[in-house]
């Protein structure tokens, strides 16, 4: 019976780290809104190590189309706006002195629609890696040693797990989608 258990507990734990990897990986599927994960890949040259913005600034988002890098240190200051221009983002930053300005353009149409194909893609591959964790549960059922009216019943227990993620990734593709497409 604990083995049946742990089949059961195991199929949960994939079924949830591909939800968890979906919602990182939209994240950085932009919507049209500043957020501060735009700017997540970039490193700067502070001191002659290669150190993410984040550890030597505070990003933030002052509106809907506007970030605002402050860095720590204002001798920073241009060092961290050439970061942002290498990093080939599509921002073109302004310095102000104290900080730096970054004005998201908003999306076009066509833009918005690609973005929501993107997410699509990303919400199949979610689904697969779920029944890809469906699959490897029953075949570790089959292994085991249990009569078949208890395989029968956790074969339904371990459906019932797959369709609960599966309605959760969609509705987080509901979601995003309208996020997406709200200007």
């Amino acid at each position: 019976m604990e083995e049946v258990e742990f089949i059961l507990e195991s199929a949960e734990e994939a079924m949830k780290n591909a939800v968890i990897y979906l919602e990182k990986e939209l994240l950085n599927i932009r919507a049209g809104k500043a957020n501060p994960n735009m700017l997540s890949s970039i490193k700067v040259d502070y001191y002659g190590a290669q150190t993410p913005l984040s550890q030597v600034a505070n990003v933030n988002t002052p509106d809907s189309q506007t970030l605002s890098v402050q860095p720590w240190e204002k001798s920073f200051l241009q060092e961290i706006e050439r970061a942002i221009m290498a990093a080939n983002l599509g921002f073109n930053p302004s310095n102000n002195g104290e900080s730096i300005i970054i004005n998201i353009p908003p999306l076009t149409e066509e833009r918005r629609r690609e973005l929501v194909k993107i997410a699509k893609s990303e919400i199949e591959h979610s689904k697969v890696s779920i029944r890809t964790a469906r699959k490897d549960a029953n075949n570790e059922l089959k292994k085991t040693e249990i009569s078949d009216d208890l395989k029968n019943n956790v074969e339904i227990d371990i459906q019932k797990l797959t369709d609960q993620f599966i309605l959760k990734v969609d509705a987080i593709y509901i979601a995003k989608e309208k996020e997406i497409m709200t200007v």
